[in-house]
């Protein structure tokens, strides 16, 4: 099988990428390296079944050669993490809606099979859980900037749906729910990495809000695991998937088991929304997927707890340390 992944060189495309290649799949990558980084898939390049093409998915001969020549698509470019959302609203709004817009219309040109990337926040403000794939959007005013992106990703939803009911292009979507793990970067908000790089450092572990709000943490090996599955179950074919963890933590207790993790004497420092974020932003208060969709579907539910989550990220973290130190 041949697949392509756009925005492959990304954390969880990248992941994505090794499995495929790994199983025996040939896998091209499409990256413009905004947010991705070509070192998360430069152990790959040395093989003869992974390619790897820097460009943008609004490079429209691009695109159309690389869908034609594979067999399955995996759309996984996308602008990510809260602070670029808030720090690029236009551009994000833009990749987003028009980007999908393109890759869909690409598959259906040649009537290529493809995943679309979604995400929890399409949920919006919601405070019950577990949150299943038929509940509804909640979300608060236009003025707040974090809300676009939710926006952006429930039209991507709509978009992709669209195509398969009037044309019949085989789609599946998935909603992740707060990925973690190795080569995540805490760049652009990601609270795992950060708190742990943070309290390794021993600096403040700057924890946003009251630290009351509660996440669900996915390993990145569970993902790419049921999106693998997805891809390969023809059921799953129209329908929108929640993809996620098992253990709810808030954002407190997440902090106060990193620091006694990591052994780190650092301190917990609490920053309001509107220092962190300055304008545009709101939070959800919950955030906790209903699984029975996936496992009826194929079967899978995730194998890795909050505990393990939180192991192998400080271990890369502390290896990245040392790999810098040597340097």
């Amino acid at each position: 099988m041949r697949i392509l992944i756009t925005g492959g060189a990304g954390f969880i495309g990248s992941h994505l990428a090794e499995r495929l290649v790994q199983r025996g799949d040939e896998v091209f990558v499409l990256d413009d390296l905004s947010t991705g980084d070509r070192a998360n898939v430069a152990h790959l390049e040395v093989g003869p079944r992974f390619h790897f093409v820097e460009g943008s998915i609004f490079e429209g001969e691009r695109l159309l050669e690389l869908v034609g020549t594979c067999d399955q698509v995996v759309h996984l470019a996308a602008a990510v993490g809260v602070q670029y959302i808030l720090d690029h609203p236009l551009s994000s709004i833009s990749t987003n809606i028009e980007g999908t817009q393109r890759v869909l219309e690409t598959c259906n040109r040649f009537r290529k099979k493809v995943m679309i990337a979604s995400t929890s926040e399409v949920y919006g403000n919601q405070n019950h859980a577990p949150l299943v794939e038929t509940d509804g959007s909640v979300y608060g005013s236009s003025g707040k900037a974090r809300w676009s992106y939710a926006a952006s990703k429930l039209m991507d939803e709509f978009l992709a749906l669209a195509y398969h009911r009037t044309h019949g292009l085989e789609v599946v979507i998935v909603r992740f729910f707060n990925t973690v793990g190795p080569r995540q970067t805490g760049r652009y908000g990601m609270v795992v990495p950060r708190f742990v790089r943070q309290a390794l450092a021993g600096e403040p572990v700057t924890v946003y809000g009251t630290g009351h709000q509660s996440r669900t943490f996915t390993h990145v090996g569970d993902t790419v695991r049921a999106v693998e599955a997805l891809l390969d179950t023809p059921r799953a074919v129209g329908e929108v998937v929640n993809v996620g963890g098992v253990e709810e933590v808030t954002i407190q207790h997440l902090a106060e088991r990193i620091l006694a993790k990591t052994g780190s004497c650092s301190a917990i420092r609490h920053i309001p929304y509107e220092e962190a974020f300055a304008t545009g932003f709101e939070d959800m208060e919950r955030r906790v997927p209903g699984l029975d969709k996936l496992e009826g579907l194929v079967g899978f539910r995730p194998e890795t707890g909050l505990e393990a989550i939180l192991d192998d990220v400080i271990a890369y973290e502390l290896n990245a340390t040392r790999v810098v130190g040597q340097a």
